[in-house]
């Protein structure tokens, strides 16, 4: 899992039928001190994400596919949360 930070919309007109009325993000990984600590990849969503929203990521093919429930999707990343407070012990 991963942790990130919604920073855009990707908006395609060709893409692969698994992701026909998909919302795809632009989303940059951060810590728990919420600064970015790699590049900004791709998500599907599927928890009604925002911009600027703090997410959970499940960035294994496999896994993103049972999450959408489609086995022949290209997909790798998929958004599983939406993440309202860290608390840290």
């Amino acid at each position: 899992m991963i942790l990130a930070r919604v920073t855009g919309n990707l908006v395609s007109t060709m893409k692969h039928k698994s992701l026909h009325a998909k919302k795809m993000l632009i989303v940059e990984p951060v810590d728990l001190n919420l600064k970015a600590n790699d590049e900004p990849f791709m998500a599907i969503d599927s928890v009604s994400a925002g911009v600027g929203d703090l997410v959970l990521i499940n960035d294994e093919g496999s896994g993103a596919r049972m999450v959408l429930d489609d086995p022949d999707a290209p997909i790798r990343a998929v958004i599983v949360a939406i993440v309202d407070d860290i608390q840290l012990k």
